[in-house]
């Protein structure tokens, strides 16, 4: 079944991301390429991310690492969340939301204390995604202090906007890496990332007119809540992947992306985590813990 779900369908279905439609076929959507293969060779690595924007990495991590966290995670809530007769590390959501829940990442949430958690700590401080970050930027580099956790269910009113990242790190250098990990399987029915083929090599002249269609109209960071517009307007198709626990994603500060809506009842849980050289200038609002209230 996998398997199958990695190929791009030939017949097309609408998937959605916030709430607005997007065909789910050849013309928007074409597959993440993997570079997993290129691991042992540095410059390779080097050349790829710099000529696709990203590299997408399966099996990059220990399965059981990642789901053991994920187990983490979801035993934190009321177990009312999840679906009777399932394990917290599966996520199935029951469709009953916790009396008296926070919003999410603020404090009272358990995406706040899991973020600061000890076994949150060590998965993310691997000393594998440094390495890999300071191949990427050929320098010593650091793992930024704002580590995101993110979670959606079935139902979450809103799914990552079409952005580039350096529109939120804009107070400091843009030799940045963002690595992006589910924690857990994840496809297109599970809120997965996508990202905009070659966009890292537009210019803002290019990106100003979409933003003339958004659910912001107050904040200019995000690009557009509409991914179908988007890929419209560009003429680019978004490029996905059927994750599994272990792989790994990383994209540059300048490559446009965006995220699918939960469509079914697995949830979608994931960090993204940023890296910098450590002699480059950095966006202060990223070097405190994040915390889903802090503004950012």
């Amino acid at each position: 079944m996998c398997d199958r779900l990695r190929q791009t369908p030939a017949a097309a279905k609408q998937l959605t991301s916030n709430g607005l439609s997007i065909p789910f076929d050849g013309d928007r959507f074409t597959l993440l390429r993997d570079s997993a293969p290129l691991l042992s060779d540095p410059a390779a690595l080097r050349r790829r991310f710099h000529e696709d924007g990203y590299l997408h990495l399966r099996g990059a991590l220990d399965p059981d690492e990642v789901r053991a966290l994920r187990a983490d995670y979801f035993s934190r809530f009321d177990p009312v969340y999840l679906r009777p007769g399932t394990e917290p590390v599966h996520g199935v959501f029951s469709g009953q939301l916790p009396p008296d829940l926070p919003p999410h990442g603020w404090p009272g949430h358990p995406a706040h204390s899991f973020a600061r958690s000890a076994a949150f700590t060590r998965f993310i401080e691997n000393p594998r995604l440094l390495r890999l970050a300071e191949t990427l930027l050929e320098a010593p580099a650091l793992l930024l202090p704002r580590r995101i956790v993110r979670h959606f269910h079935r139902g979450s009113p809103t799914a990552t906007r079409a952005h580039v990242d350096f529109d939120y790190l804009d107070a400091g250098s843009d030799h940045l890496v963002t690595m992006w990990i589910p924690l857990g399987d994840c496809s297109v029915e599970t809120g997965g990332m996508v990202y905009l083929e070659g966009s890292h090599r537009l210019g803002h002249e290019k990106l100003a007119p979409l933003r003339e269609v958004t659910d912001r109209p107050d904040d200019p960071r995000p690009i557009s809540h509409d991914l179908f517009w988007v890929s419209s307007q560009l003429g680019l198709r978004w490029m996905h992947a059927v994750s599994r626990a272990g792989d790994i994603t990383l994209h540059n500060s300048h490559l446009i992306h965006a995220s699918l809506d939960v469509t079914g009842d697995v949830m979608r849980l994931s960090t993204d985590l940023r890296f910098a050289r450590r002699d480059d200038a950095i966006d202060h609002r990223w070097t405190i813990p994040w915390s889903g209230d802090d503004g950012n």
